[in-house]
């Protein structure tokens, strides 16, 4: 039996629900390719730039997909915009309402919960790195309750044992709970959800 946990890249799931900042603005920059096959976007050097250039950056961004606060300050500095040109043009973005991180939070978790299946723990990796202040994550995280994280944990395991005999069990096992254990659910939820899960596929 082959158990690759297949997440289908990080903004697979998350692209289909943008928020309204994702539906507003210019179009997007075409991307390139790299060697391993994977989107790469040019980066312009704004070598200072304006207030009016740096928002039309942002807009472009916008229009791939909904971005925090912070990653939309990185791409900015990546290109050489200056800090105060960087804050106000965020600062303006963020008054009109297309930089909005609650409503980002909010959307990248029910996204990446509901597409990629990832676990709460998971989740809350994911709004750090993308610069997410924590009282505003942990609101986001609220809208995942204990019930909701253990059904999308055990639709992840029904599927991988769908039409597949288990020679194995031990094995078999071990690598569903590892599956789950990337995708950040706990240890002892996903030792149970696999056990349930194997027992009822057994008896069907």
């Amino acid at each position: 039996m082959d158990f690759i946990d297949g997440d289908g890249g990080e903004d697979a799931g998350y692209r289909r629900s943008r928020s309204r900042s994702a539906q507003t603005g210019r179009r997007g920059e075409r991307g390139q390719h790299g060697e391993d096959g994977q989107r790469r976007e040019r980066e312009p050097r704004a070598e200072g730039g304006t207030e009016a250039q740096a928002k039309d950056a942002c807009l472009r961004l916008l229009t791939d997909r909904a971005r925090s606060r912070s990653e939309l300050e990185k791409k900015l500095i990546s290109r050489g915009f200056e800090t105060e040109i960087i804050t106000r043009a965020l600062d303006r973005l963020q008054e009109i309402g297309l930089i909005d991180d609650a409503d980002f939070a909010h959307q990248w978790v029910h996204s990446r919960h509901t597409y990629s299946g990832k676990g709460k723990k998971a989740l809350a990796v994911e709004l750090r790195l993308k610069g997410v202040d924590q009282d505003i994550a942990s609101e986001a995280l609220s809208q995942i309750d204990s019930a909701d994280e253990r059904e999308r944990a055990a639709e992840l395991v029904r599927r991988k044992l769908r039409n597949k005999p288990v020679e194995d069990r031990d094995k078999v096992m071990r690598r569903l709970v590892a599956m789950l254990a990337r995708k950040g659910y706990s240890a002892g939820m996903s030792y149970e959800v696999v056990k349930t899960e194997m027992a009822a596929a057994a008896d069907s």
